[in-house]
C-alpha cells in the first residue's frame, strides 16, 4: 500500500505483464465469474488492485495442479460463501491422484505393449504384408489401453446415417 494510505491499482496491461498472463486471460476469467467485474477509469479502463492479483495467482496455482476453470470455480464460490474450500479441494486432489494413477497404469500397459513389439520386430518385419509386417503381425491387447486407442485413431468415425 503507498505511503498515503491508497490502495494501488494497475490497468490489465500492468497486472497482465507482471503475472505471466494475456490481458485476454483476464477478461476471459472476469467474463466467466472466476474474477468479480472489475471498477473502471474514467476513460474505461478496468483497474485491479492487489486482491485482484492474489486471486489471478491463485487460479493459476490451481491450474497447475491440474484443477479446470469449472473446479476453480467451485472452489472460489465455496470461499465466497464463507465456507473454507479445503476440504472440497482435497477431494478434488484425491480424484486427480486417481486419474494419474490410471494414466500411470495405461502408460505402463502402453510402453510393455511397445517392448513386446520391438521384441518381435525381428520375426515380423520379414512377413508378408501390406505395408509393414511389424505392425500387421503384431496383436494389440485387448483391454482397451492407449495401444487400442491408438489403433483405432486412424479410422474413419461411422457415417451418419438420416
Amino acid at each position: 500500500m503507498p505511503a498515503d494510505g491508497t490502495v494501488r491499482q494497475v490497468r490489465i496491461g500492468g497486472i497482465a505483464a507482471a503475472l505471466g498472463l494475456n490481458p485476454k486471460t483476464i477478461r476471459y476469467y472476469e467474463q466467466i465469474g472466476l474474477l468479480p467485474v472489475q471498477a473502471r477509469t474514467a476513460s474505461g479502463y478496468r483497474v485491479y488492485g492487489p486482491a485482484d492479483e492474489d486471486r489471478l495467482r491463485f487460479i493459476g496455482k490451481a491450474k497447475a495442479l491440474g484443477l479446470t476453470l469449472k473446479e476453480i470455480g467451485e472452489i472460489l464460490e465455496l470461499r465466497r460463501g464463507g465456507e473454507r474450500p479445503c476440504e472440497h479441494v482435497l477431494e478434488l486432489l484425491d480424484s486427480k491422484l486417481a486419474e494419474v494413477d490410471a494414466q500411470v497404469r495405461a502408460l505402463t500397459d502402453f510402453k510393455q505393449e511397445l517392448v513386446t513389439m520391438r521384441e518381435e520386430a525381428a520375426d515380423t518385419a520379414a512377413a508378408e504384408a501390406c505395408v509393414c509386417g511389424i505392425i500387421e503381425h503384431h496383436v494389440t491387447f485387448s483391454r482397451g489401453g492407449p495401444a487400442r486407442v491408438a489403433s483405432n485413431l486412424w479410422r474413419r468415425p461411422p457415417r451418419r446415417t438420416r
